[in-house]
Parts: structure tokens; C-alpha cells; sequence
């Protein structure tokens, strides 16, 4: 079977995008979470444009 990057319905904060990052690769996605705010807030807001991007482009399951 073939691992698709899919955002999540049933483990969403807001639109899936951390919570299918971290079941696409076998973490818990609040260790996603975690990572990609801490990079938000070192990146000076680039987080949240990948986030945003990843959004629009990342297909919900």
C-alpha cells in the first residue's frame, strides 16, 4: 500500500495539515505541532506561510 500525504478529519487543531504530517510519518502529532511552532516563531512567520501553502495543496482524506 501506498503512504499518500493526506491532512487529517479526525486529528485536526485547525485544517488536518499536522495531525497527516504525523500519521504520514509515524510521530504523534503534537510533536509536529510542537516542532512547526517553534519554527513559526524562529522563522519570523514562515511557518505559517508553509502551513497555509500546505493547506491549499495537501488533499484532505
Amino acid at each position: 500500500m501506498d503512504k499518500q500525504l493526506k491532512r487529517s478529519r479526525s486529528n485536526r487543531m485547525f485544517a488536518g495539515v499536522c495531525g497527516g504530517l504525523g500519521d504520514y510519518l509515524g510521530v504523534d502529532p503534537v510533536m509536529v505541532r510542537l516542532l512547526w511552532a517553534i519554527f513559526t516563531v524562529f522563522s519570523f512567520g514562515t511557518g505559517l506561510l508553509i502551513y497555509i501553502l500546505a493547506w491549499v495543496i495537501v488533499p484532505e482524506e
